[in-house]
């Protein structure tokens, strides 16, 4: 894998802190970007998606894990597409569900456990880890990958923040 453009790494001390830190990068997507979220088991990745997509303009009501539909799209100040690759066993099956056809097109991307499928990413992407921190604590260490990713990452999490 080669160098992240840029990275940032911060600590979120709760689950509402985490939901903050997504709901403003939700703020921030564009059409095209796509994010690519990693972390074990209850790492924080349902919080920050849950923030991303209230940020986009996503009604609460309807974020649901897309475990069992493999992608979930909602509808915001622009489209979000959600997905789940955690029941995948390889970049065929993640193919066969069209999933590739949303990559680059009409929205953002979100997808939980990257690291199953990582070249699922497209060339351009930003790449956030979750790891447990202690009680309610995590890191999360964001990377990206092309100038758009880094523009994203640069508004999203400031170096003088």
């Amino acid at each position: 894998m080669s160098t992240p453009t840029l990275s940032r790494t911060l600590l979120s001390g709760s689950p509402e802190e985490t939901h903050r830190l997504g709901l403003r990068l939700g703020q921030l997507l564009q059409l095209g970007d796509f994010v690519g979220l990693v972390g074990d088991l209850g790492a924080g990745k349902t919080h920050l998606v849950r923030g991303v997509a209230e940020g986009a303009g996503v009604s609460r009501s309807e974020v649901a894990s897309p475990t069992f539909a493999i992608v979930y799209p909602y509808r915001g100040r622009l489209p979000l597409y959600h997905a789940d690759l955690y029941r995948l066993a390889d970049y065929d099956e993640l193919y066969a569900t069209g999933f590739l056809d949303l990559v680059g097109g009409d929205g953002a991307v979100l997808v939980e456990w990257l690291d199953r499928i990582p070249e699922a990413a497209p060339r351009e992407y930003l790449r956030i880890t979750l790891r447990d921190a202690g009680e309610e604590s995590r890191e999360l260490v964001a990377e990206a990958w092309g100038a758009r990713p880094a523009e994203l990452l640069e508004a999203w999490l400031p170096a003088n923040r």
